[in-house]
């Protein structure tokens, strides 16, 4: 009996400061957070700040639909998906596979992942100067397939799409740190046997490499999808939304609603959506670790 309250009296000295951490900082601000979105600028309880959240243009602009950008926020943080997520997965396994064998590929590696290292406002920066009309490498390039050079970021049909091609470097080292890692728990037997049975590259990639990587890859996605859905810093360095809303996101337009309309009610409904897309995107990465507990 003491030792089984000794064992209790130990367990509560590690879980206790960390429940404490969690209630302050993660519990308390959620709650208070869903509370604020439901209080008007009366300070009365109100569904008002929903109904003006969603269906303002800043959040989705059915007009965007027949003339172009701006989309609204929660438009482009799924257009930001849709082209980001599918390129630095594929891009990540790609490379780490090419380098798996390959001379210096651990250099590689590294110089790859320092787009992770770096601070992502000092890559929006970056990323606005990479597609600079006069100083951006980004139009070098292009200006030698005899494509018109222009500064991408200030006009509404571009300005979205080169924040997203310019962050695809400063995430990839994250994919493919992950599958490199995950290349290394595949036994090489497999492969040997594959190639003995006369197999292609092609068919071993496909039939081994793929199936055995997928918890990393349920990993990489859904770790890339909660970046893509709360990405800020990029666009407010590079962009500040624009030009015209045209690069706007729904990180940025929490900000605006909070700190720019000092209206914190909308801050907090954008805010409380944010957090229920980030749940909504976790649950493969939970469901994932659950099956394989047991």
């Amino acid at each position: 009996m003491i030792l089984r309250k000794a064992r209790v009296r130990h367990l509560l000295m590690f879980i206790l400061p960390a429940a404490f951490l969690i209630a302050v900082f993660v519990l308390y601000p959620t709650i208070r957070t869903i509370t604020l979105s439901f209080v008007g600028e009366d300070g009365k309880l109100t569904l008002s700040n929903y109904k003006e959240v969603l269906t303002s243009r800043d959040i989705v602009d059915p007009r965007g639909f027949e003339r172009g950008f701006p989309f609204g926020a929660l438009i482009h943080n799924l257009m930001w998906i849709a082209i980001h997520l599918p390129l630095t997965t594929f891009l990540g396994l790609f490379l780490a596979v090419i380098l798996r064998n390959i001379k210096g590929g651990a250099i590689i590696r590294s110089i790859i992942f320092l787009g992770m290292v770096m601070p992502m406002i000092v890559g929006g920066i970056m990323v606005r100067f990479m597609f600079d009309a006069n100083v951006g490498v980004v139009n070098m390039v292009l200006g030698v397939f005899g494509i018109p050079i222009k500064t991408w970021t200030a006009y509404p049909e571009s300005s979205l799409l080169a924040l997203i091609f310019g962050s695809i470097w400063l995430w990839t080292g994250f994919s493919l740190i992950l599958y490199s890692a995950g290349l290394e728990t595949i036994p090489k037997s497999y492969y040997e046997a594959a190639q003995i049975d006369g197999a292609s590259p092609v068919r071993m990639f496909f039939n081994i490499t793929i199936p055995l990587l997928k918890p990393i890859t349920v990993v990489v996605v859904t770790m890339t999808l909660l970046w893509e859905l709360k990405i800020f810093d990029i666009v407010y360095v590079a962009t500040m939304g624009g030009p015209g809303g045209a690069s706007n996101v729904l990180a940025l337009q929490m900000y605006m609603y909070g700190f720019r309309e000092w209206n914190f009610g909308k801050a907090a409904v954008v805010a409380v959506l944010i957090t229920l897309s980030t749940l909504i995107a976790a649950i493969p990465m939970i469901k994932s670790a659950g099956d394989e507990a047991e």
